[in-house]
């Protein structure tokens, strides 16, 4: 993590953001002593393993009729 003072982060903010966003933390300091950190929100996404999604979609079972159909019927039936 690296330490950026605050003067040096509000003259640099558009690079220290991308970096957050990149995965860096960025430490902010004010005299010396920290008071904010920059890191990313995003949390690092796990990849899917092809095997158990597949098994997960052929468990499901199959729709007796066509998704326009039951849609027309739905939106039918709320009218008044």
């Amino acid at each position: 993590m690296e330490d950026v003072t605050l003067a040096s982060a509000k003259a640099r903010l558009s690079e220290l953001v991308e970096r957050a966003a990149r995965g860096e933390s960025i430490r902010i300091t004010r005299r010396g002593k920290a008071v904010a950190q920059l890191s990313s929100l995003n949390k690092v996404r796990k990849p899917v393993e092809l095997a158990a999604l597949q098994a997960l979609t052929a468990a499901m079972p199959l729709q007796p009729e066509p998704a326009s159909e039951w849609l027309r019927r739905v939106r039918g039936d709320q009218r008044y």
